[in-house]
């Protein structure tokens, strides 16, 4: 199968072009094909443009065990509508995806239900060095330095001096600090105002432990991301990457603060916590001047009904697979950034970080993952369009302009007009962890 895309506007890794892509199977086999190239399809897309497929390095899909929230097919078919053409998904499910035989049931039931590509995180126990050590078919190792699930919590120096010390896949960490939260906690034991989340989960429970991190990271020189950097103080710590630091922002951080409670309640409840909007500021200053590399969603489903239990017995997390890339081009179409750096933060760098062959740039040999976005085109959120099984969004009745109007996965048209094909198969995710990650030489 030969499809021919037409007079887009191509976003390239070092220009944006008026060109056409030619596609053949699952690569992109030109960029610029001759004219009168033969193809099964051709797609006009003048007045549109083209992008690598979203990379969301952060996901929480929620199966095994928890799908009365999401599953995999729910939560794929809201990547394709969205334009996320990978997922590397959290290992939080039920059970934990702690072992290497539980990396392989959640591939086997991504390759059975998943509509766009899929990559599994192994989780860091306690008690799992050995299995660490020995992973495959992963992204790398996810340590929760705070509060977590079943026995996912990481606290002891020991444990994480040995997890840095001796396994050599890349490592991410949920970081924020158990002491503090604790403390805090108590604190406010007596409190049913979601407001005081942030108080619990405040700055210092941030910085402590992403600080500790990056010395575990620095002083055993391994490859370590910072997962949803929620506070200005810790874009500082970030400076100084040594080649092994790599960070991301999550699109909440970046565009609600604590300012948003009154009008979202524990809709805005979410782990790290909701911060000021000068941490905000700072979070996007990181992001420009490349502290930050990565934007990602957490994409964390409750249903409505569990989050309409008082706090704080409401769980943290929200769902925003379905609409990261439009509401970062509604940013560019305000003039907060370009779609050149939309691309880098979205599709670029997380394939760089995480070492996916054939991922994030639109360049002969690639993978075709592709997607068409119409910048024009306004549209309000809305939560009875959500594909995502939750069922609601926390920008739901806001206007965005910009959006994606048909996405390709391994050459197949995953998602086109308002239509998720839902006979396409995503791939499993490939890693070529000798690379070296994002500050490796290309």
């Amino acid at each position: 199968m030969k499809t021919l895309i037409k007079n887009a506007t191509v976003v390239l890794p070092d220009e944006v072009l008026r060109t056409s892509v030619l596609v053949e199977g699952t690569k992109i086999a030109a960029v610029d094909p001759a004219i009168h190239v033969a193809a099964d399809e051709t797609v006009d897309a003048a007045g549109l443009h083209l992008i690598p497929g979203v990379i969301d390095d952060q996901v929480h899909f929620r199966e095994p065990g928890l799908t009365h929230k999401e599953d995999l097919r729910t939560a794929s078919r809201a990547c394709a509508k969205g334009g996320v053409t990978t997922f590397l998904e959290m290992p939080n499910t039920v059970p934990n995806a702690t072992t290497q035989e539980r990396i392989n049931e959640k591939l086997a039931l991504a390759a059975e239900k998943s509509v766009v590509n899929y990559g599994f995180y192994i989780g860091a126990t306690p008690q799992n060095l050995a299995d660490l050590k020995s992973a495959a078919r992963t992204p790398g190792i996810k340590i929760f330095i705070g509060s977590s699930t079943g026995d996912l919590l990481v606290d002891d120096q020991d444990v994480l001096e040995a997890i840095f010390a001796e396994t050599t896949l890349p490592i991410c960490a949920h970081c924020e600090d158990e002491t503090t939260v604790r403390a805090n906690a108590e604190r406010y034991r007596d409190s049913t105002d979601v407001a005081d989340h942030s108080r619990v989960r405040d700055v210092a429970a941030a910085v402590t432990a992403t600080r500790r991190a990056l010395d575990l990271a620095r002083r055993h020189k391994h490859r370590f991301h910072v997962l949803h950097v929620s506070t200005g103080d810790e874009t500082d710590l970030l400076a100084d990457h040594g080649g092994v630091i790599t960070a991301e922002a999550c699109l909440h951080h970046l565009l609600l603060s604590v300012d948003d409670y009154p009008r979202l309640g524990t809709l805005a409840q979410m782990n790290p916590s909701l911060k000021t909007t000068a941490d905000a500021q700072r979070i996007w200053e990181a992001l420009a001047d490349g502290r930050i590399q990565v934007i990602a969603t957490d994409h964390a489903p409750h249903t409505l009904e569990e989050k309409a239990v008082p706090y704080p017995r409401s769980p943290s997390g929200m769902p925003n697979v379905e609409n990261s890339l439009a509401l970062m081009l509604d940013q560019v179409h305000r003039g907060r950034c370009t779609l050149s750096q939309v691309v880098h933060w979205m599709c670029d760098a997380p394939a760089r970080v995480w070492d996916l062959v054939g991922k994030g740039r639109i360049a002969p040999g690639y993978d075709a993952d592709l997607v068409l976005l119409d910048l024009q085109k306004s549209a309000v959120v809305r939560n009875q369009d959500q594909l995502t099984k939750c069922g609601w969004s926390a920008w739901d009745g806001v206007e965005l302009t910009g959006w994606p109007v048909s996405t390709w996965v391994a050459g197949q048209v995953a998602y086109r007009d308002g239509v998720v094909c839902d006979n396409c198969h995503g791939q499993e995710a490939v890693y070529d962890h000798a690379r070296g990650g994002y500050w490796a030489t290309p």
